[in-house]
């Protein structure tokens, strides 16, 4: 009979409803995602979201481990390696389309900058305001919005675009005309 490992019993602990299975996997592997996200991305509080996002999924997704294909601790670091990797490529792109929106290491900006951003989307309609916010202050997917907005994913791709549009429009002509 194969030897379980301490963390894939609390893994079996907590998938027959034992919620002290789930605090166990926490306190003994949360510290190592932790590390592995911050040596990778050396930002405090976004490792930190990503621990965070990481054990709700887990929560949402605890029976479909199998500890025939690997360990919790591997499962947990896939989950978390994931939505990394996603919330970079997000970032990355918010970068492309409207660049001060995004924190950058090197690139501080000023509270008229950020003041001047926030009136810009507080002006933008309703709907458009909605998406800009979700997507980029709530950081989530455009098939989770549509969800929450109870809207087609079309809709929240037309609207996104609609409000970038409008605010690299409005943001270009505030600016030439404060330059």
């Amino acid at each position: 009979m194969k030897k379980m490992k301490r963390n894939e019993g609390w893994m079996e602990i907590y998938q027959n409803g034992d919620e002290t299975g789930f605090t166990e996997l926490y306190t003994i592997l949360h510290q190592p995602l932790y590390c592995f996200l911050y040596r990778y991305t050396q930002e405090e509080q976004l490792s930190v979201d990503i621990v965070h996002d990481t054990f709700e999924i887990l929560q949402i997704k605890k029976h479909t481990f199998n500890p025939d294909k690997g360990t919790v601790k591997a499962y947990l670091f896939q989950i978390a390696y994931r939505l990394l990797i996603n919330k970079l490529n997000r970032r990355k792109k918010w970068r492309s389309l409207l660049p001060f929106l995004v924190p950058q290491a090197d690139h501080s900006i000023s509270m008229d900058e950020k003041m001047w951003i926030q009136q810009a989307i507080a002006a933008l309609p309703d709907k458009q305001r909605a998406i800009i916010l979700l997507v980029y202050y709530e950081d989530l997917p455009q098939n989770e919005i549509a969800s929450i907005l109870d809207i087609p994913i079309g809709t929240v791709k037309s609207r996104l675009h609609k409000a970038m549009s409008t605010l690299k429009h409005d943001l270009k002509e505030d600016f030439h005309a404060e330059g």
